[in-house]
């Protein structure tokens, strides 16, 4: 006979209960935090005194009565500023500094619309916990999108900082050097290097035809050419092409096989490159991350991507918090020499390391 539980503690339960209203509250948010980045009217509150709902509609070009609803959730929320007796509404200063187009690369709207895109392929995580399978890509609609703006929030935004974490690569870059990109989506980096060092010469490499396309419309819309675009398996063949700078932003712990893609790229290197790689600042053990501000967020996006994408393509499932400890494990069993790990004030969410191709 099992022995009787104990009662669970009143004021224990009390102040859980509590927390999870405050959850649902915050979810509620974070999506209407999307809506209002994808429809500008974050945007257009910045631009405007206080509004009634129907001045903003019309500032933003949409229907009052959604606006109208919308500006409820944000009120209640304390993202928005309400004053019943005329009827307006204001986006204080500090809330446009963090949720607004111009506010880049600190607009944190942009990162409220993983909370959409993921949700939408919850019936299928359900069914992966009992298959043990996973979801394609091809599943995630508007990913590529959405990928693309976070990396012009916490890369394009920032590539100054960026190449000046490896001594001289700006030099090297202004002289003209050979540079890959792996796991490059839909090219924003790569294009953005390439305007600003037109002596180099730039590859990006993605399996997703869908982002490559993206990425030469824009390389043609800039009129460059010293930049191509590839679909290509990051750890398929290596080729004989030797690389003096190759970079992997947010793309290696999502890989199928991320053992073979950190060896393909030790290969694709010159004996004397480096490899600037940006993935998620994190610990490889659980209880180091209990502290972390975004740790919950994190495991989430590996439940619900980073994790499922690679298994879904047979892949190890190495999860978006992977961490340091194991990344510093891999690019050793790589073959990669000297590794050193920087973080950037601008970027909460990302290490980077400067990894050297020689031990």
């Amino acid at each position: 006979m099992e022995p009787a539980r104990a009662a669970p503690n009143a004021d224990a339960v009390d102040a859980f209960g509590n927390r999870l209203v405050g959850m649902l509250d915050e979810a509620g948010a974070a999506l209407m935090i999307s809506v209002g980045h994808r429809t500008g009217l974050f945007d257009a509150m910045a631009r405007l005194p206080p509004a009634t709902a129907a001045e903003l509609a019309h500032e933003a070009g949409l229907d009052e009565r959604y606006v109208r609803e919308w500006l409820g959730a944000m009120t209640t929320s304390r993202v928005v500023e309400y004053d019943p007796r005329g009827g307006q509404y204001r986006l204080p200063a500090h809330h446009a500094s963090l949720l607004t187009r111009a506010a880049t690369p600190n607009n944190f709207a942009v990162y409220a619309q993983y909370v959409a895109l993921l949700g939408a392929v919850e019936d299928r995580i359900v069914e992966c916990f009992r298959s043990g399978s996973g979801v394609p890509y091809s599943a995630f609609h508007r990913f590529h999108e959405v990928m693309a703006e976070d990396s012009g929030q916490s890369v394009v935004g920032a590539l100054d900082a960026i190449v000046a974490l490896v001594p001289g690569l700006e030099h090297d870059l202004l002289d003209g050097i050979s540079v890959l990109d792996v796991g490059c989506g839909s090219g924003r980096a790569l294009t953005a290097l390439a305007r600003a060092y037109p002596r180099s010469r730039f590859t990006g490499h993605d399996f997703s035809e869908e982002a490559i396309r993206a990425a030469r419309n824009v390389a043609a819309e800039h009129r460059l050419t010293n930049v191509e675009f590839d679909v290509r398996d990051a750890a398929g063949p290596v080729g004989e092409a030797r690389y003096d700078l190759i970079t992997a932003f947010d793309a290696i712990h999502d890989q199928a096989d991320p053992a073979a893609v950190l060896r393909g790229i030790r290969q694709r290197l010159a004996p004397d490159g480096i490899f600037l790689m940006q993935d998620i600042r994190a610990s490889s053990a659980l209880e180091r991350n209990v502290e972390h501000p975004l740790a919950p967020f994190l495991y989430a996006v590996s439940v619900m991507h980073c994790m499922t994408v690679s298994l879904a393509q047979g892949g190890a499932g190495l999860g978006t918090m992977w961490g340091e400890e194991r990344a510093r494990a891999m690019l050793a069993e790589a073959g990669f020499g000297e590794v050193s790990v920087h973080t950037l004030p601008h970027d909460i969410q990302n290490c980077f390391y400067v990894v050297h191709a020689d031990r």
